[in-house]
């Protein structure tokens, strides 16, 4: 389906577009919210996906509500009520580290989600084989994940997820799941409206930290800062797949917030899907 140079070139746009992500979120500073006219947080035109976090240790505020992302069928939030947390990957190319992930999430017999794109499906099948094997949720990060607050029309954005489902099927024999993550972080109401008319669940995330930087990787130490104080009932939590910190702490990650009383639950697990 694509040639090594095709192939190059994609994983050069995903890690550049990773770049994009993470100066939307990492620094901890939101985009403006839109409001309703209650004066509350509503779900704007186009936005890139942000958080604040005004008390460590609960839910952040995103820049558009859990209810009003309810109406799409998107969740930033899980079940508030519960010391649960649902753990997701995004994956836009392969370099070493993912089944170091697998192995951790094995151990503990912790499910999550992973977002992947069609690079990665086409560069690492026998890991992204693995991670449906091992009953992990494989979500639709887009085939070339574009911008796709950008994309009007219906079709193209369609063909985006289609094609992605298509290649998956292709390369595992199994159907994608119906969970998308938009790249970026970038979305409208309209592709909320449009991903949900397509069967999806759209999902943002409540707690990420500045792993996307492969070449400037934090430390155990700066990862701990972030993902203990910020963690929260009901957290979907956001990791990236390429990074190397991430591949090192997660067993003992994952050992800590079980200490702190937390469990893990798929994302069919989230309020009005289970």
């Amino acid at each position: 389906m694509s040639n090594p140079n095709r192939r190059g070139a994609l994983a050069l746009v995903s890690a550049s577009m990773c770049l994009v992500l993470a100066a939307l979120f990492s620094l901890g500073e939101p985009a403006s919210p839109a409001l309703s006219a209650a004066g509350e947080a509503a779900v704007p035109a186009a936005a890139d996906w942000g958080l604040s976090f005004p008390t460590e240790g609960e839910s952040p505020v995103g820049n558009a509500t859990a209810e009003d992302l309810a109406r799409y069928g998107a969740y930033y939030l899980g079940d508030t009520s519960k010391k649960v947390l649902y753990l997701t990957f995004d994956c836009g190319y392969e370099n070493g580290h993912t089944e170091a992930i697998l192995d951790a999430l094995k151990k503990h017999d912790a499910p999550a989600a992973f977002f992947v794109v069609g690079h990665m499906v086409e560069s690492a099948p026998d890991i992204v084989r693995r991670m449906a094997e091992e009953g992990h949720i494989v979500g639709n990060h887009t085939f070339h994940h574009p911008d796709m607050s950008a994309i009007s029309d219906v079709e193209s954005f369609r063909k985006e997820l289609e094609d992605l489902e298509t290649l998956y099927q292709e390369t595992t024999g199994r159907e994608l799941s119906k969970f998308y993550r938009p790249p970026q972080g970038k979305y409208s109401e309209e592709n909320l409206a449009q991903a949900r008319e397509l069967g999806y669940t759209t999902v943002f995330w409540s707690l990420a930290y500045v792993d996307w930087n492969v070449d400037d990787q934090p430390t155990a130490e700066a990862a701990y800062e972030k993902l203990l104080p910020r963690v929260h009932d009901g957290a979907i939590v956001l990791l990236h797949s390429t990074s190397s910190t991430n591949a090192a702490i997660l067993d003992d990650l994952l050992t800590r917030w079980e200490e702190m009383g937390y469990t893990f639950a798929p994302l069919t697990e989230l309020p009005g899907l289970a």
